[in-house]
């Protein structure tokens, strides 16, 4: 139960941090929509997922296989040796594919960014800058330490709404935007690596597992850049299809609905090390009884959020952005939410081929929804618009969830909690019907009302049986540690111990 409990507090910790750090996206909304042009803010979308993407491929997925493979590791030297050969093949990696993007600059500017081959170069540099960022965030995702890992997640995510604002205020526009996001991905650079370097020194690397490494993390890389190749393929296509305005219009609304994405994050990120650890003392069962609380937990997160950010998205964005962008973009939302949920059962019950080393089956998997993705965005983008788009990538997700659920089960099964589910949905329609009747318009009434429902659903589910009391109990006394760990680093700047 102890480790069970460090576990879910772990999951709070890392959730509620992703949770802050994905609303900066939602604070610069208003400011770039409200500066910038519809195409420059298509733009900037474009900039965001281009180094979003190509450094997770850049990578190799190196980042992810130093989680499989030194979870279980306390040996100092063996971490050494790891890392620094890990790192040397993602600078080797990450600069080659910088390098192309720099001397492709001219028709990457014409592609992309209306001409502007100031921003290219500066891709070139936050391509490279990027990918040392998923692998510095990957040793402390490895080793456990979450809170170190919460503190640059939310670090990197408002220093960048802070430099972005001041930049935007000056009036040095998109370019300007562009130039404070590679300024925070080099300070974040600096200060990951020092703390680093302070755990285990340097190290000139042998290179000598390279090989077994390469061979698991390859093929990881199709899933690992799923969701942003889903999202950059989409806002591509839709680009060269409808115009960088109907980009503003689908990433307004998709930003909404990825939150349900988002509650992953946190799942995705502790889940690894720990199940690698299990796996590795040969603990199955545990392994298979963390995977259905993660199951149980994220529908439990995940289902009320999507039924009322479907409700509220009109409203948010009407706040958020101009009312051609709100008016345009917020049916995207539910179609995207829903997709989330999918998504996110995916991310889970994958582990299991994780940790099984069957990562060419994921790989597979991705490989064909991708192509899928393409040929789809293509067929109904030009025929239903940024609907059809939307519909696509719902449709991918589902694809991919179920193909996932045939083969991983053949290793592990896992609970679906269908019982659960239905008293979930059920709750969360009795809470969407309070939510309609109050009509929040007003940031304060959308708070508010979605407190309220909020309480409204847990109390639902508790009467339905979605929840037991002690697991209420259970969870309260999590809350509160999880708080009190959240507060604590801001009192005596105690973030950088485990």
């Amino acid at each position: 139960m102890q480790e069970y409990k460090l576990f879910v507090k772990q999951i709070g910790v890392v959730g509620i941090t992703s949770i802050l750090a994905s609303l900066s996206p939602l604070i610069l909304l208003p400011i770039l929509t409200q500066t910038l042009t519809a195409q420059e803010y298509g733009a900037w979308n474009q900039f965001i997922v281009t180094i979003t993407l190509i450094p997770a491929i850049a990578s190799l997925g190196l980042p992810y296989t130093m989680v499989r493979f030194l979870a279980a590791t306390r040996n100092k030297d063996e971490i050494r040796e790891a890392f620094y050969s890990i790192a040397f093949m993602v600078i080797l990696g990450s600069l080659i594919v910088s390098l192309i993007f720099l001397i492709l600059a001219k028709p990457i500017a014409d592609l992309l960014f209306q001409g502007n081959i100031l921003i290219s170069f500066i891709l070139s540099s936050a391509i490279f800058l990027n990918g040392l960022i998923l692998l510095l965030f990957d040793y402390f995702r490895t080793f456990q330490l979450m809170k170190i890992y919460s503190f640059f997640t939310m670090l990197q995510a408002y220093l960048t709404v802070i430099l972005v604002g001041i930049f935007i205020a000056m009036r040095y526009g998109l370019v300007g935007a562009v130039i404070a996001v590679l300024i925070i991905q080099i300070i974040t650079v600096l200060v990951m690596y020092s703390i680093i370097l302070s755990r285990i020194g340097f190290k000139i690397p042998k290179l000598g597992n390279i090989k077994e490494y390469l061979n698991f993390g390859l093929p990881t890389i199709p899933s690992n850049i799923s969701f942003w190749v889903l999202d950059i393929t989409d806002r591509y296509v839709i680009g060269l299809l409808l115009g960088l305005s109907f980009v503003g219009y689908y990433s307004a609304g998709y930003l909404l609905g990825n939150i349900i994405s988002l509650i992953l994050s946190p799942f995705y990120t502790v889940l690894l090390p720990i199940l690698s650890k299990y796996y590795a003392e040969k603990r199955i069962f545990e392994v298979k009884r963390l995977l259905n609380h993660s199951i149980k937990f994220f529908l439990m997160v995940s289902i009320p959020t999507a039924f009322g950010l479907s409700i509220l998205a009109k409203p948010i964005l009407l706040i958020l952005s101009t009312p051609e962008i709100a008016l345009n973009g917020y049916f995207i939302t539910p179609i995207i939410a829903l997709g989330g949920i999918f998504f996110g059962v995916y991310g889970i019950i994958s582990q299991i081929v994780v940790l099984e080393r069957k990562t060419q089956i994921t790989g597979n998997i991705w490989i064909l929804s991708t192509i899928l993705n393409v040929i789809l965005d293509i067929t109904l983008g030009y025929r239903f618009g940024i609907m059809g788009v939307a519909l696509t990538t719902l449709g991918v997700y589902i694809l991919s969830f179920a193909l996932t659920v045939i083969y991983s089960f053949k290793y592990i099964r896992c609970t679906f909690y269908f019982g659960f589910l239905a008293k979930s949905i059920w709750a969360s329609v009795l809470m969407s019907i309070v939510l309609v009747i109050s009509n929040p318009k007003s940031p304060l009434d959308i708070i508010l009302s979605a407190s309220m429902c909020s309480v409204i659903y847990i109390l639902i589910l508790g009467v339905l049986g979605g929840i037991r009391k002690d697991e209420v109990i259970f969870f309260k006394s999590i809350l509160l540690d999880i708080l009190v760990a959240i507060y604590k680093p801001f009192k005596n700047l105690g973030w950088f111990s485990k």
